[in-house]
């Protein structure tokens, strides 16, 4: 078997959209505290990389059981195309589950140690990433069939992501992180959203219920565009309460989000819309390196 198309299957462009919210997270630390654990970040870094790509394996053969990537637009799916056998990717699967569990274990005992309460409620929430990273297209109750796919993004990429990083980092909450919860959250179901707008007919042939599919291709963009106001609106909250200058040079980014709005306002082709999905996830993604890259400086 190639390695080349586990790389594929991995999905590797997604994981800059994942890495956002830790590392937004991570920035606000910065911005409250002045110092970060780095062996904590790169734990919840290696822990947010193993759950994206078991996430992505996971769509990937469950796309495939159901036959939903048959006439897809955009990237070929691994196992529809029989590059990866079904079974290959099954145990794939189990394997980044362990390994996820694994490194979220030394991870939670790491920051927490004697704390028995606070590390059942993170491998706790381990856990329900892992289920929610598979069942989002595996099994007959798959939810990401059943338009509950924006929810679930919303929860990990956005609230998980940020406030429960940030706990993780400080061992504190801070209302700082609900505009960044906001930012990153709205910003990955919006990657989401142009995702199944370009694959509407097909989910739709399919018997795939999206949000999209729910909505119709019209009220999708307006559902579009909003998540991306409340999203530039949430970002610009945080810079504005720093009170630091050189924070603004980290809104740059929000410039490609506010031509993409534009662009696809006026353009609305499958093509397109694939095209915008970088967009988007590097925009959502530059603004949190930047942030992290300015509270290192400052600090």
């Amino acid at each position: 078997m190639k390695f080349k198309y586990w790389i594929k299957a991995a999905r590797l462009r997604t994981l800059p959209l994942a890495f956002s919210c830790i590392l937004l997270s991570a920035s606000l630390v910065l911005i409250n505290q002045g110092n970060l654990s780095f062996k904590i970040l790169l734990l919840t870094l290696t822990t947010t990389l193993l759950l994206q790509i078991l996430s992505n394996f996971a769509n990937d053969y469950g796309d495939a059981i159901k036959n939903a990537d048959k006439n897809r637009i955009g990237e070929q799916r691994m196992v529809q195309s029989g590059k990866i056998s079904k079974y290959q990717m099954k145990i794939a699967i189990v394997i980044f589950s362990i390994l996820s569990l694994i490194i979220g274990f030394y991870l939670v005992f790491n920051v927490f140690q004697d704390e028995i309460f606070k590390i059942l409620i993170f491998i706790s929430l381990g856990v329900s990433a892992i289920v929610a990273a598979i069942k989002y297209t595996v099994g007959k109750s798959a939810y990401g069939y059943k338009a509950f796919g924006d929810l679930s993004v919303f929860i990990f990429f956005g609230i998980v992501g940020v406030i429960g990083s940030y706990y993780l980092f400080t061992k504190n909450f801070h209302w700082l992180t609900i505009p960044g919860a906001l930012f990153t959250g709205f910003m990955s179901c919006g990657v989401l959203n142009l995702n199944n707008m370009r694959d509407y007919e097909n989910d739709k042939k399919n018997n795939k219920l999206t949000l999209v599919v729910k909505m119709g291709i019209d009220k999708s963009k307006i559902y579009h565009f909003t998540l991306l106001v409340f999203s530039i609106i949430s970002f610009i909250s945080i810079v504005i309460y720093t009170n630091v200058y050189e924070y603004i040079f980290s809104i740059a980014p929000l410039f490609f989000i506010i031509r993409h709005m534009y662009f696809l306002n006026k353009h609305h082709s499958n093509n397109t819309l694939d095209s915008q999905l970088k967009t988007v996830a590097l925009s959502c993604f530059c603004c949190s390196v930047l942030s992290l890259i300015i509270g290192l400086v400052i600090s």
